[in-house]
């Protein structure tokens, strides 16, 4: 009877896996999900699993390959890797490393490792593993995913187990290559055009014309002096300092639900979308919140722009609050997704009239009646494009800062 046992723990049958791949699996979108499914399918199976690790390359602008990681009793995780991890002790002399240039299945045993065996081997042998491989999963570009599997079974993977893993790792690269697409898409969509724009497009907003109204407080800002920094620095300086800005700023309204919707050369236009009362409160107390961040801490990075002579960032906000159409526009094949409407316009009036009024930040009337901060009105200023005079408000606390602009906000 214990021999039996023993024959039966090594014997198990892929095809049923396979088959439930084909059928269904394939049709999880989810990774996370998927994975978990096909861990317990392969021990439903009878399959030696205690571990998996699947990894592809990404289109990110700071992740360079996705990955995801199961542990029996521990369920699957996501992780990822940043640019330039090929130059990193964690990749030099890896499993992964000697499956890239080989582009051949890799195998440890991880009760027999050498001193001088990688430290992800050591560290998976300390936490119980006894047998390791690395299966290449081939995808149509000539890119790879890496397959890993790590049994815990005492006496390791059996020749059959091995056959039987490259059988699976063969129906999987589809299926892992249709992931990795709709991660690229996704990942590009939030990239160039934002997180909740890129939904809208992936759910089918793509024709011209396609939109909604929506409720919002809009911010626009724009740089000072940009021209002047044109001319006086190095492009590769003026990227930076452009950059520094944008980053700033961002660290500020992400946070706090704001998207950054198009970037205008210097300026940005960004949306804090909201369609209750209280939403718009929210979305308006959001959208100060982050400008007075944003100003804050810039001025921090001045002092130190100061200290190592160069030119300050000094920018105006306008915020303004009301209804837009958000959709696309352009020609028939090259649209952008964007808002547009008096109130947009209007934003954009607002931070034209920081510079004239000398105060950073400045706000219609439509939108100080939404804050319970202290304004000011500083009365009705002629807008160009627009067609009669609009009060305008300021922060009480910026006023007292107004004619005397510190760095950082100009």
């Amino acid at each position: 009877m214990p021999q039996a046992a023993k024959v039966g723990a090594r014997s198990w049958r892929v095809q049923p896996v396979v088959d439930w791949l084909l059928r269904e699996g394939r049709l999880i979108g989810d990774p996370l999900t998927l994975i978990d499914t096909l861990a317990a399918r392969l021990i439903a199976a009878g399959a030696p699993v205690w571990r998996l690790r699947f990894g592809f390359s990404s289109v990110h602008p700071q992740i360079a390959m996705w990955g995801y990681i199961w542990v029996r009793g521990r369920g699957a995780e996501e992780t990822h890797v940043g640019h330039g991890f090929e130059s990193s002790e964690a990749f030099i002399g890896s499993p992964a490393q000697r499956l890239m240039q080989t582009r051949a299945p890799v195998r440890y045993r991880l009760d027999r490792l050498t001193p001088d065996a990688h430290r992800m081997l050591r560290e998976l042998a300390e936490m119980g593993g006894v047998d390791y491989i690395l299966l290449p999963m081939r995808f149509s570009d000539a890119s790879m995913t890496l397959f890993g599997v790590t049994t815990d079974r005492p006496e390791g993977f059996a020749s059959g187990d091995l056959r039987k893993f490259e059988t699976l790792a063969g129906v999987l690269s589809p299926v892992f290559e249709v992931i990795k697409l709709r991660r690229v898409a996704k990942t590009l969509l939030d990239t160039y055009v934002g997180k909740r724009t890129g939904e809208r497009v992936l759910h089918g907003l793509v024709k011209r014309g396609d939109g909604e109204t929506i409720h919002a407080a809009l911010w626009f800002s724009d740089l000072r002096d940009f021209t002047a920094l044109t001319e006086a620095l190095a492009p590769d300086k003026v990227l930076a300092t452009l950059n520094a800005y944008f980053e700033h700023v961002d660290a500020a309204v992400t946070p706090r639900g704001g998207e950054i919707l198009r970037f205008i050369g210097d300026a940005m236009l960004i949306v804090f979308p909201a369609q209750t009362r209280s939403e718009v409160d929210a979305a308006c107390c959001a959208a100060i919140d982050a400008a007075l961040d944003a100003f804050a801490s810039l001025a921090a990075l001045n002092r130190r722009r100061r200290g190592a002579g160069e030119p300050e960032i000094q920018f105006g906000v306008g915020l303004n609050v009301g209804e837009v159409i958000y959709g696309n526009v352009g020609a028939p094949a090259r649209l952008d997704f964007t808002v547009i409407g008096p109130a947009v316009n209007r934003t954009a009036r607002l931070e034209d009239l920081t510079k004239a009024l000398g105060v950073p930040l400045l706000m219609s009337a439509e939108f100080a009646a939404h804050l319970e901060r202290p304004v000011r009105s500083l009365g009705t200023q002629e807008m160009k494009g627009v067609p009669r005079p609009q009060e305008v408000y300021a922060l009480e606390e910026m006023l007292d800062k107004a004619r005397a602009v510190p760095a950082g906000v100009g």
